[in-house]
């Protein structure tokens, strides 16, 4: 038994599969999928024309684009040989994901009266 001052610790600097960004980009995304409906349900306090039906379709098919972005990074972190591929493609989704739900806000502002 080593005395209490002389313990040494290893460090292992191997990447795991499930601390990359995919355990970042998991929680994140289902968090934006309620985002998403949060908005579209807010969006149903005002009246009903043409640019608040534009505003929910968009927002339901980003809602759809994080799903698939949370469901590439759970699988990321699953996979054992092509995590890596995953975690990048599941990554790219999520920036779209953004991009569009960027978009429903600038058009949600200028739809307001």
């Amino acid at each position: 038994m080593k005395p209490p001052g002389k313990l040494q610790l290893e460090v292992v600097h191997e990447r795991s599969p499930a601390g990359g960004l995919s355990a970042h980009i998991l929680p994140t995304s289902a968090t934006m999928i309620g985002v998403c409906m949060t908005v579209m349900s807010i969006g149903h306090l005002g009246p009903r024309d043409d640019m608040r039906l534009l505003i929910d379709r968009l927002l339901a098919v980003d809602a759809l684009v994080f799903l698939a972005s949370a469901l590439l990074s759970f699988i990321s972190m699953r996979a054992r040989r092509s995590g890596a591929r995953l975690e990048a493609w599941g990554e790219m989704v999520f920036i779209a994901g953004l991009g569009l739900l960027a978009l429903g806000a600038v058009t949600l502002a200028f739809a307001l009266r």
